[in-house]
C-alpha cells in the first residue's frame, strides 16, 4: 500500500501542493487528474523523493518510505529522460543493471518488453531514430525493466495512437498485477476506461477521491426518459424533478423529491415510454463540477 499523507509543498510564499492525502491500493489502477498547474507532477516527484515535501510524508506499507524502497519503484517522469543516441537494448540493459539485475536477465527482460511493443527488431536502433510514439513505448519499458514493486507514471499515454494505448494498457495490467499503480493523465476517457480509483486535484488540493464507480454515482439520481414519438417538453411541468435537457421526445432529468417509480408512473399515465433508464455521470462532468 502506498499512502500519501498530508503532503504540502511551497516555493517561497506560493503553496503549490496543499495537504494532499490519498492512497494507492495494491492491485488497483489509480488515476491522478487535474488541470495544468494543479500540482500533479509536484506530488509525484515528492512520492519518488525527487522533491522534498514542505510537510507531510509518504508511507509504504504503513511505514515512512525509505530511499531503498523508492528505488524499487518504477517511475516515468513527465520530462522523458532516456539517452537519444544510445541503442534501445543497450539502454534498457544499462538501466536494469543499475537496479542490480544480471546482464543475461536484463537482456532477456529488455527483449520481452521491446517485443511487446512491436520493437523487437529495433533493439539495435538508437532512440532518436524512432517516432515520438515509439520513444514513449521505450520510456515505459524503462520504467518496467526491473519489475518494480509499485508504478508511478506521469502522462504515460501522451502522444500515443490508439493501438499503442491498447498495447501499453495491456502491459501495465499484466505488470502491475497486485502492485500499486498511479498514473496521471489529461485523457479522461482513458482514465474512465482503465482506472479503478480516481484522485482529482485542483489548485494543489484533493477535491474528489474514491472508486470511479462511486464517484460516477455521486450527486442526484439522473434518468433518461424517451417517449414514443411525443414532444417531451411537458415534462418540465412535473414536480419532484429538475430537467437537465429536453430534445424532442427525450428528456434528461434529476430526481429532486420524487422516486423513480413515481416519476415513471406519472409519465406513463400520460404518454407511452420507450426508455426510462438511470444515467451515470461521465468523469468529464465530475471533473468540470469539482473544478468550478
Amino acid at each position: 500500500m502506498l499512502d500519501i499523507s498530508h503532503l504540502s509543498r511551497s516555493y517561497g510564499d506560493t503553496l503549490v501542493v496543499d495537504d494532499v492525502t490519498f492512497s494507492v491500493r495494491p492491485g488497483r489502477v489509480t488515476g491522478f487528474v487535474g488541470a495544468n498547474g494543479a500540482g500533479k507532477t509536484t506530488t509525484m516527484r515528492m512520492i519518488l523523493g525527487v522533491l522534498a515535501p514542505t510537510s507531510g510524508e509518504v508511507l509504504w506499507n504503513g511505514q515512512p518510505i525509505s530511499t531503498g524502497q523508492r528505488r524499487r519503484f518504477g517511475y516515468m517522469p513527465e520530462e522523458r529522460g532516456l539517452y537519444p543516441r544510445m541503442r534501445l537494448t543497450d539502454q534498457l540493459v544499462f538501466l536494469a543493471r543499475l537496479h542490480g539485475i544480471g546482464r543475461a536477465d536484463a537482456t532477456r527482460r529488455a527483449g520481452e518488453l521491446l517485443e511487446h511493443f512491436d520493437l523487437g527488431e529495433r533493439g539495435d536502433d538508437v532512440l532518436d531514430t524512432l517516432s515520438l510514439g515509439n520513444q514513449q513505448r521505450v520510456q515505459i519499458a524503462a520504467a518496467l525493466i526491473h519489475r518494480p514493486e509499485a508504478l508511478v507514471l506521469d502522462e504515460p499515454f501522451s502522444g500515443l495512437d490508439p493501438v499503442a494505448v491498447d498495447a501499453m494498457a495491456a502491459l501495465l495490467a499484466k505488470e502491475a498485477g497486485d502492485k500499486p499503480l498511479l498514473f496521471s493523465s489529461h485523457q479522461l476517457d482513458l482514465v474512465e476506461r482503465l482506472c479503478d480509483d480516481l484522485v482529482i486535484l485542483s489548485h494543489g488540493r484533493v477535491v474528489a477521491a474514491g472508486p470511479v464507480d462511486e464517484l460516477r454515482g455521486a450527486g442526484p439520481a439522473r434518468y433518461r426518459i424517451v417517449l414514443a414519438g411525443a414532444d417531451a417538453a411537458w415534462i418540465r411541468d412535473l414536480r419532484g424533478i429538475q430537467v437537465r435537457d429536453i430534445d424532442g421526445p427525450t428528456a434528461l432529468v434529476d430526481l429532486d423529491g420524487t422516486t423513480p417509480s413515481d416519476l415513471l408512473g406519472t409519465v406513463v399515465a400520460r404518454e407511452p415510454v420507450v426508455e426510462f433508464s438511470p444515467v451515470r455521470q461521465p468523469l468529464s462532468a465530475i471533473f468540470r463540477e469539482v473544478n468550478r
